[in-house]
């Protein structure tokens, strides 16, 4: 059998790590990996990393679709009320704490791995996964750092016979289906600004953006390895607003409500329109600033140029319950998608403007939602003008967890892998290093680099891992 310390020893893929001056700029290819899985819609064994909360919601998604065949169920908490679920559920799959022991003890059983725990701790299960010829499906946003999304993209393109998937689900839905049709009928054409914003309250929002240091330790709760927990961060001690769920609070831990949203909200946006990484993007306000959490409301404009045969773009991301973009004449209701996953165990709660964005182009003016929700033209008048021009969408195959799974076996080609929602998930960082340093930062697409603060590039990277976690980087 072939262990994570084996491959370790043996793999030649394992490197000194990947300087990030002078990368270029990574080539699109195919999210189709050849068939691991033999025997065409067979269930795949997976391994699922984080079984509560969010984590056990992905793991009933995985199994209604009849696909899949859980083998292990691995978190840092075996003994919290929220794991118990799945436990109960699947009472013949091994279970472990450590991730790193279940692929040592049975990881020639594993063909695919699940993983739904905090930012910053996808990138070590990941890459051990990757690294072992396993297919992962990581929740959004991919990785916390825009090095650590870079190594991960690099990793999968390396093992073209893994399947990778990121869980911004509405890449796999109406959502998804009618930009792509839009785009290629020429109806969303020349788009040069879009105006996207989350404006729902957050659990950072009434807590004290005047403090000056990381809360006081509190006892680790006793059935909690929270060692483990921290994975490749720098050491905290234990804390409920550190955890649960309070992590996507902190800077150290989190990618604040851009990382959480965004990925939902700028999806198709980002890949139909080809914009890559911007070349500025600017802390327009970021009210309530401080150097541990999030801001209480944020207004960030990322810029970027022409691409190909289309205009310059720009896109201002609104966050803060009061922080609401102003709206074009004949813009309507604002809605909320009812296929939205339950947020913190319970239904988003309406805002003042629901999640979503308004799209400009030349001629016309789009509304649209958050997750699989649809776009409209805006004004009515317009869309009436415009519905016998508009083409046919075409409905989705399968839904993103059985687009996974098919793709394990050969079948499809996952719609948002590493290679695609990558790039994404690191202009999240660049936002994220412009709230944190409240300045403006300027940045090369070529060398991807931060080119006007020698602070805000070295957060490209963060700190390093703690000892014990640097293997990871080298894989």
């Amino acid at each position: 059998m072939i262990t994570r310390r084996t491959f370790l020893k043996t793999s030649g893929l394992a490197t000194a790590g990947l300087a990030l001056g002078g990368m270029s700029e990574l080539r699109s290819m195919s999210a189709y990996a050849g068939a691991q899985v033999v025997g065409a819609n067979r269930k795949v064994n997976l391994a699922c990393v984080g079984i509560g909360n969010r984590g056990a919601e992905i793991i009933t998604e995985f199994d209604k679709t009849g696909l899949a065949n859980v083998v292990a169920l691995c978190d840092v908490d075996l003994g919290a009320t929220h794991t118990q679920a799945m436990m109960s559920k699947f009472p013949n799959a091994k279970q472990f704490t450590d991730f790193r022991e279940m692929f040592d003890k049975m990881g020639n059983e594993i063909e695919a791995v699940s993983v739904a725990i905090p930012d910053f701790a996808h990138f070590p299960v990941a890459m051990l996964a990757i690294s072992l010829g396993k297919h992962v499906y990581v929740e959004k946003p991919m990785a916390r750092t825009f090095y650590e999304a870079e190594l991960m993209i690099e990793a999968a393109k390396k093992r073209k016979n893994v399947v990778t998937q990121v869980g911004n689900q509405g890449h796999s839905e109406a959502n998804y289906f009618q930009f792509k049709a839009w785009k290629e009928a020429g109806i969303i054409k020349d788009v040069t600004e879009v105006t996207a914003h989350m404006n729902a309250d957050r659990r950072w929002y009434s807590w004290d953006s005047r403090m000056n240091r990381y809360p006081d330790a509190q006892p680790v709760p006793p059935t909690m390895n929270w060692d483990l927990w921290l994975a490749t961060a720098m050491y905290h001690g234990y804390n409920e607003k550190y955890h649960p769920g309070n992590w996507r609070s902190w800077y150290d831990f989190g990618m604040g409500v851009l990382g959480d949203w965004g990925a939902h909200i700028l999806d198709t946006i980002h890949e139909f329109l080809d914009i890559g990484l911007p070349y500025e993007v600017n802390p327009l306000k970021t009210e309530g600033h401080n150097d541990y959490i999030f801001p209480k409301a944020s207004t960030l404009l990322f810029r970027f140029p022409k691409r190909g045969s289309m205009p310059p773009l720009d896109i201002t991301w609104y966050e803060g319950v009061n922080n609401i973009p102003t709206v074009p004449e004949g813009y309507g209701t604002s809605d909320i998608d009812p296929n939205i996953p339950p947020v913190a165990g319970g239904k988003l709660q309406p805002s003042k403007l629901n999640p979503g964005k308004i799209i400009y182009s030349k001629e016309l003016i789009f509304k649209g939602g958050s997750h699989g929700s649809t776009l409209s033209i805006i004004p009515e008048k317009k869309a009436k003008e415009m519905e016998s021009k508009l083409p046919p969408v075409p409905q989705s195959p399968s839904n993103h967890f059985a687009n996974f799974l098919l793709a394990c076996q050969g079948l499809e080609k996952t719609r948002s892998p590493f290679e695609i929602h990558g790039s994404l998930s690191q202009l999240f960082s660049l936002g994220v290093i412009a709230q944190r340093l409240n300045t403006k930062i300027l940045f090369d697409r070529d060398t991807k680099q931060i080119t006007n603060n020698a602070f805000a590039n070295a957060l490209l990277t963060q700190q390093p891992p703690r000892s014990g976690w640097e293997e990871f980087y080298k894989l």
